[in-house]
């Protein structure tokens, strides 16, 4: 027990400290016009994970920026998508089809009203798509393949394609959350796409209630549609969502118990999930995680050596992944498929191809790729030079204060050194790490842009999308060109997502590419950081067939990727 103790008498006092600064885990802590204790603690719960700073955007357009829980509880989409069960949930729609190659038809729920009483129907899922006409809209380039959205009636929707993009079509129906066209109507395109919307009005389960400087509160609204529709019901009247103080004080709030549910990353959290603390997780042993994304070391393929895939795949050898997935993050994440794809993936992967050109941790065969392609140590300093005899000095950069990175990028140096191939980490603040992998000023970087989703088409649109412009500010950071593996991603994304063997015919030629050329090295699957407390609520997402097995997180995107389901599982403790 001392070792225990020894472990967490710091988080504990770390806790302390958060709390002290708001309330007994009964009021807001926050700001508006909340009251302390207005929040009876056995009808709240309380969250973090996906704010790093105060909530300041209800805008579910700006996908990247709104308040976490904008889009599940208040906004809500056609279809969810559970990654889990790999399958869609009808929602607002109850259910879409492609009527032929270019015609897709979306019959839309009927009785379904947003929260101002108004009636949902087939304007308002017309209107959020005419949205995209705006260039500033991120899903803009939906209308260069789609070429009418029209109201059929009014709970029938019919889009004509131009060029049926099948794939990202997949995406949008569950990602994308659908605006009331009373209430927007007569926003401008500044509003639209860079307006705060500080009075979000949805259809969702959930309402606006006040938000502070460390926290968002949500209150359960009456008369959300899938009650009656459904026969659901989410459990919790308050939701309450704590800016990340760090991971060491949500970790301290968790044992407490004034944290019901953590998605960060929490350092240690193997030894108190093996212990008796009452903090659960998805998976009883390790990894203890779904995995989530895959973290890729992304070398510039622009710059020497690294423009040579014979290097990239002595560098991916010699990367010692088993010591990351132990050392750093004690076995809290699983090593990843060569080829990157999630597990939920799996039916995508050619094994035949894996077997032929796949990596894993070889110091001994980094030495020989890098031998027979002629990099030596002609200076005897220990470190390989090109082929011209010049010096390499790589440097792998991860942001400054994400320890598991920094750690990791640590690890990757050093083991890279050792087959001789010379890499020094470093450590620069976010922003500026943005700002030089968008231009290509960078040797080598940790990322993991890329989630969960209804098919790997956006792995590969991410690993190998052209052209190439000044600044990659969301895909293809490495710079790599290759036409042939980019046409592949096209056709995949024209391949219908109820065709999985057209998928993995097409998937195989780009892991064969992949595997070869090495654009990006796939290292291991971050988890879907969930820790959960039993002291206020249970009935926690699990693996366990008796337990509910929605995705337990409440980062952006999740909700509609069925997150908002594990809220009318939850069942109070005994005694609340």
């Amino acid at each position: 027990m001392r070792r225990w103790l020894r472990l967490f008498a710091p988080l504990l006092a770390l806790g302390l400290v958060a709390a002290s600064c708001g309330d007994d885990g009964g009021g807001s802590g926050g700001g508006g016009d909340a009251a302390p204790g207005e929040y009876p603690r056995h009808e709240t719960l309380y969250t973090s994970g996906g704010q790093w700073g105060p909530p300041s955007n209800w805008n579910p357009i700006m996908n990247w920026m709104y308040a976490p829980g904008t889009v599940g509880l208040v906004y809500e989409t056609l279809f969810l998508y559970d990654p889990v069960a790999g399958e869609y949930i009808p929602w607002l729609a109850e259910s879409g089809e492609w009527v032929s190659e270019s015609v897709y038809e979306l019959r839309l729920r009927q009785g379904v009203t947003w929260a101002d009483g108004e009636a949902f129907d087939s304007a308002d899922v017309v209107f959020t798509v005419e949205l995209g006409r705006m260039p500033s809209v991120p899903y803009a380039p939906l209308w260069e393949w789609l070429e009418t959205a029209e109201a059929v009636d009014t709970h029938t929707v019919r889009f004509t394609f131009s060029d049926p993009r099948y794939q990202q079509w997949a995406n949008w129906v569950y990602f994308q959350p659908i605006v009331p066209e009373h209430l927007w109507r007569d926003r401008t395109e500044e509003d639209v796409t860079a307006g705060a919307n500080e009075n979000p009005v949805g259809t969702g389960p959930y309402r606006y209630l006040t938000h502070g400087e460390d926290r968002l509160v949500w209150e359960k609204r009456e008369g959300w549609w899938a009650e009656e529709a459904l026969g659901l019901e989410v459990k919790p009247r308050y939701i309450v969502d704590i800016v990340n103080p760090s991971n060491e004080v949500a970790l301290g709030l968790l044992l407490q118990g004034q944290l019901d549910l953590s998605n960060n990353f929490l350092p240690g959290i193997n030894e108190i999930l093996e212990g008796d603390f009452g903090i659960v997780s998805y998976y009883d042993e390790p990894p203890y995680m779904l995995a989530a994304n895959t973290t890729w070391l992304v070398p510039n393929t622009t710059r020497e050596p690294l423009d040579d895939p014979r290097f990239r795949r002595a560098l991916a050898f010699s990367i010692n992944i088993p010591q990351i997935v132990e050392g750093v993050y004690g076995n809290i994440v699983a090593p990843a498929d060569p080829t990157g794809l999630l597990p939920i993936w799996d039916e995508y992967i050619d094994r035949a191809v894996v077997d032929e050109l796949g990596f894993s941790y070889d110091p001994d065969e980094a030495r020989r790729i890098l031998a027979e392609a002629g990099y030596e140590d002609s200076d005897g300093d220990g470190f390989v030079e090109t082929r011209d005899g010049d010096p390499i000095e790589l440097e792998i950069i991860v942001p400054s204060g994400w320890t598991d990175w920094m750690e990791a990028a640590r690890v990757i140096a050093e083991s890279a050194s050792a087959v001789g191939i010379n890499v020094t980490p470093a450590f620069p603040d976010y922003n500026a790490l943005v700002d030089v992998r968008g231009s290509g000023d960078f040797d080598l970087l940790l990322n993991n842009e890329r989630q969960v989703d209804v098919s790997p088409w956006l792995y590969y649109d991410y690993m190998f999308q052209l052209p190439i412009r000044d600044r990659q500010s969301t895909v293809n950071f490495g710079r790599y060109e290759n036409e042939e593996a980019w046409e592949l991603v096209q056709r995949l994304d024209d391949t219908p997502i109820e065709d999985p063997a057209a998928m993995l015919e097409i998937t195989s030629q780009l892991q064969e590419i992949h595997l070869t050329e090495m654009p990006i090295i796939p290292l291991w699957y971050n988890g879907m950081w969930s820790q959960a407390s039993t002291q206020v609520w249970t009935n926690w997402p699990a693996a366990d067939p008796d337990s509910p097995g929605y995705v337990p997180t409440t980062w952006r995107g999740y909700f509609q990727r069925g997150a908002v389901l594990m809220l009318t599982e939850l069942e109070p403790a005994g005694g609340n």
